[in-house]
């Protein structure tokens, strides 16, 4: 008896703790995997500035930070934030490891099929960076199959741009080890968003960026595939924030600073 009555208890408290593990019923907010009841999980790549990146080398701040701050604060709840490589931060949201993506993430067709996106709140420009001292592509009009064109792994530079004109580019997780390769003439060309881009030939003066733009994206926050309930939640909350001019206000922020 005194077995069997071990068992039920070991049962009863198993039962308990898988439920605690999913989303709360009683508040209907869908959480990540392993996450405390009141607290958001933000997954990023924090070398992305201005959306994203480090202060003092450690802290997570950025434009896509304070959107996700101003959302939890809404739902009442902490924002916990996980740095990752892009790709990584792609994989974590559509495993539900994480409750949403906030990475300067574009809206294409393919990442479309794999996870759900919130509505758009930046528009950006894919634009080329080069070396001064290099000279080798005086316009956009001059990168073709023979350039040699560095992006992130899994932008839509990657995916898109590079995929869509049939090139094969070197891929890297950090935007600072392309910067490198291009600075000791690795590469010809970054294909990247205009606002990091900015940011990156001000630090590096023998970097410049051509005139015009290679392709135009927008941004969005991706969520599990099927979370309508968390997007339901977050585009009320992102439509204010874009009515109300806050995310002009974040951006320019993180770019005078």
């Amino acid at each position: 008896m005194k077995k069997s009555a071990a068992l039920l208890l070991t049962a009863a408290m198993a039962a308990m703790m898988i439920a605690g593990c999913g989303s709360d019923s009683g508040s209907g907010q869908t959480q990540a995997s392993g996450a405390e009841e009141d607290t958001l999980v933000m997954v990023t790549e924090a070398g992305f500035a201005p959306y994203e990146y480090t202060e003092d080398g450690e802290t997570v701040i950025g434009v896509d930070v304070d959107i996700a701050n101003e959302i939890a604060n809404e739902l009442g709840m902490k924002l916990e934030i996980q740095n990752t490589t892009f790709d990584g931060a792609l994989t974590a949201v559509q495993q539900g490891k994480a409750d949403f993506a906030a990475a300067g993430i574009s809206i294409s067709e393919e990442r479309d099929k794999t996870m759900d996106f919130s509505i758009e709140y930046a528009t950006s420009r894919q634009v080329a960076v080069v070396n001064k001292e290099a000279g080798r592509l005086a316009s956009i009009d001059d990168i073709n199959g023979d350039t040699i064109i560095g992006v992130q792994a899994g932008t839509v530079a990657d995916t898109a741009y590079c995929a869509d004109n049939g090139y094969e580019p070197k891929r890297y997780n950090k935007f600072m080890e392309a910067a490198l390769d291009l600075k000791n003439d690795k590469l010809d060309c970054i294909i990247m968003d205009e606002l990091p881009a900015q940011q990156m030939v001000e630090e590096n003066d023998d970097l410049t960026i051509l005139d015009g733009e290679v392709m135009t994206d927008k941004y969005a926050i991706a969520v599990q595939e099927g979370n309508q309930e968390l997007l339901d939640k977050i585009n009320p909350i992102l439509q204010k924030l874009i009515d109300e001019g806050k995310i002009d206000e974040f951006t320019l922020n993180h770019t005078t600073k």
